[in-house]
């Protein structure tokens, strides 16, 4: 990391880590420690808000899916505590609507997992106006086909018929696409 790199994070470095997978949690706080950053962790929604309330931090990563709730929860109190934090979302189920929904109530960017420091320190620093690079592993057409549909299902209650009837197509392909397992 150069020296450059390193003033651009600003005079406060204090980044919140919030996940409740241990094993990413720890080699995630370990590469940003590296790149400069002061990390706090938190496995949990209730531990994320806690620290969030008390020493409200200039940058977050935020999982989305964690074990007591929905991690947009961290993401609103620390938009509550300090508006200007940067906040990135992290998913394992990388999904057009929490895109969405992440973004508007306030984080920076949406990373999928699996989601390397430099791509979280990219998406942590770029400007307002300014784009982060394009990610060196995204997700392919076939994957974000099978998302889309997943989405429309999720969003008709896992009704079948209904999902088929909005994307326009045969039920029995859809039931056939659902089973199978998701593309890379």
């Amino acid at each position: 990391m150069t020296e450059n790199a390193l003033s651009e994070i600003g005079p406060d470095k204090s980044l919140l880590l919030v996940d409740d997978d241990e094993p990413f949690l720890r080699r995630l706080a370990k590469a940003m420690e590296k790149r400069g950053f002061e990390v706090e962790m938190a496995g949990s929604v209730a531990a994320g808000q806690a620290i969030a309330t008390a020493r409200p931090p200039a940058y977050a990563v935020v999982d989305l899916r964690l074990g007591d709730g929905n991690g947009l929860d961290v993401v609103e109190v620390i938009r509550e505590k300090r508006a200007d934090s940067r906040v990135v979302v992290l998913t394992g189920y990388g999904a057009i609507a929490t895109a969405v929904a992440a973004v508007k109530i306030g984080a920076t960017d949406y990373l999928s997992k699996p989601a390397d420091a430099t791509d979280v320190m990219n998406a942590l620093l770029s400007g307002p106006d300014e784009l982060p690079p394009p990610p060196e592993n995204p997700m392919s057409a076939d994957r974000v086909r099978w998302e889309h549909i997943q989405r429309v299902y999720e969003l008709c209650d896992r009704n079948v018929s209904e999902t088929a009837r909005r994307l326009n197509m045969h039920r029995r392909t859809l039931q056939r696409i659902l089973a199978k397992r998701s593309p890379r």
